[in-house]
């Protein structure tokens, strides 16, 4: 182990800084979920047609089973790293850098997809950004760089950001399906678009893996654990209010799609779906409502273009974080730990991961007219993948741990021993379990550049790994030994969550582990 590694392995974890209120936990987590549904309604519509409803609804309901896992778990292990500290305690340090390396990814793409479709909303009030390329790219990297040093100040300034647009487009999308019910919606003609365009078994497949970016981003709640004040009761409320928030919105929208009236003989999801708009859906849509289009029309486009900034300033945050996290744990090298002492942010993760994030925007504006569905590939792919993991260490962690308390727990529990360990098993986390990893077989056979870039990510993660572990004479494929009871006290004492600490040293107590 080199000698400034070895120095900052000896002065412990660094901290991050309790700045993040119940509502910006809730902006975290909407920053990043709700603007999803501004980039993934044109693919989804354009590819499931008549089943748009049906491919959001199949993805909505595994939505709410991860949603439910994230609530379970975030509130138990209130620390930085979200999935990747999950699957760590659960299934070891290898799974445990899997699982991180695959939500980095789609961290990092979180921050070149949401920063390059933010300038495409602005294009639209703006039109001569899209006849200049490599203006409209120089956009994109300015505005990378701005979120990067915002992150860089730390997280009060950036949640800051989050909160007063998340609040502003919650009102603006409740105002825009409202209106489009009310004045452009007829049942019939969904009924209609669903029988006569019913897409082939393949289209609804990928439409389902498309879908499922919609949904990408709760995370985001978990990832800011470290750093809100008392995690294990803001984070069940916040994470339960944002998937209702979220799974009403998709629903909501692809059924106001598939009931519109066609435009110039055109159906809406056609026309919603082609390549001169599916990169810009929500503002389309909200513009041809009849009597209110033309108000949606002024402000639509740059509300769009700021929720999507700040999705993708929280790609930004939850890549450093993830890092962080994988640091303290050895499963990536110490400096990607350390925090700037004044302003307790992870400085070097921050940029390491935003020059990431340049990379992939380099590679998307060589595919040309290909770079949203290169993008997206590779998004959809690491998030079925991270969540996959996920599920399978929450039902691990109810036996190896099951004496940490869950303020939350997922519902339709059935006790069972495995191994002489008795726990119990959500039935809901088995549904969650299967839906998640039928979508990452979707996004594997119906992605031709996502079965191949996203498997490449992995393993170039992979051969890193190795290199690192075995460079500082530690094992590759065991885990560390830890003392996973004095880090989850200590964890629970940071987080002034008093009365779970008390709890779990009483059931450490009468029966200890062996």
């Amino acid at each position: 182990m080199s000698t400034a590694d070895t120095a900052l392995r000896k002065e412990g974890p660094q901290e991050l800084r309790r700045a993040v209120t119940i509502w910006g936990s809730y902006a975290w987590g909407y920053a990043d979920v709700g603007a999803d549904i501004y980039v993934a309604l044109g693919l989804v519509v354009g590819a499931a047609m008549g089943a748009a409803n049906v491919a959001f609804a199949f993805a909505g309901i595994v939505y709410v089973c991860i949603g439910l896992a994230y609530t379970e778990l975030a509130s138990a292990y209130p620390v930085a790293g979200g999935g990747q500290f999950f699957v760590t305690r659960a299934l070891g340090d290898f799974m445990g850098f899997i699982a991180g390396w695959a939500v980095v990814l789609d961290f990092t793409i979180d921050i070149s997809l949401f920063a390059w479709i933010s300038i495409g909303y602005v294009s639209v009030l703006v039109p001569w950004l899209s006849a200049h390329h490599f203006l409209y790219f120089v956009c994109v990297l300015g505005l990378t760089a701005f979120l990067t040093l915002i992150n860089v100040m730390g997280v009060k300034q950036s949640s800051r950001i989050n909160e007063v647009v998340a609040g502003f487009d919650v009102v603006n999308e409740t105002l825009i399906l409202v209106s489009g019910f009310l004045f452009a919606w007829d049942p019939l003609l969904l009924v209609h678009n669903m029988q006569a365009h019913w897409p082939t078994t393949g289209n609804l497949l990928l439409g389902v893996s498309l879908a499922i970016i919609s949904f990408v981003g709760l995370e985001s709640i978990s990832q800011a654990a470290e750093e809100t004040y008392r995690p294990s009761t803001v984070m069940p409320r916040t994470s339960l209010a944002l998937i209702l928030t979220i799974l009403v919105f998709a629903l909501s929208f692809s059924n106001l799609v598939l009931g519109m009236p066609d435009q110039g003989g055109v159906p809406m999801f056609a026309l919603l779906g082609n390549a001169q708009n599916n990169d810009k859906a929500v503002a389309v849509l909200a513009g041809l409502i009849p009597y209110v289009g033309w108000i949606f029309k002024s402000y639509v486009p740059l509300l769009g273009a700021l929720l999507i900034m700040i999705s993708s300033n929280s790609g930004v945050y939850g890549a450093s974080r993830i890092a962080y996290s994988m640091g303290n744990f050895n499963l990536l090298p110490s400096v990607f730990q350390r925090t700037n002492a004044k302003t307790k942010t992870p400085v070097f993760s921050i940029l390491f991961f935003a020059g990431v994030a340049v990379v992939e925007l380099i590679a998307a504006y060589r595919q040309g007219d290909q770079a949203l569905t290169f993008l997206a590939d590779l998004y959809a792919f690491g998030a079925a993948l991270s969540y996959t993991l996920v599920f399978v260490a929450l039902i691990t962690l109810r036996f190896t741990d099951a004496k940490a308390p869950r303020p939350y727990r997922m519902p339709w529990n059935v006790n069972v021993t495995v191994r002489g360990k008795p726990g119990s098993v959500s039935i809901v986390s088995l549904l969650g379990l299967l839906g998640i990893g039928s979508i990452l077989v979707f996004t594997l056979l119906t992605h031709p550049i996502g079965r191949i870039a996203g498997p490449m990510w992995v393993v170039c993660g992979v051969l890193f790994y190795v290199f690192y572990r075995r460079r500082h004479k530690e094992r590759v494929f065991a885990s560390l030994k830890r003392d996973w009871e004095a880090q989850h006290e200590h964890v629970l004492e940071r987080a002034g969550e008093l009365e779970m600490l008390d709890e779990y040293r009483r059931a450490m107590a009468t029966t200890p582990d062996q």
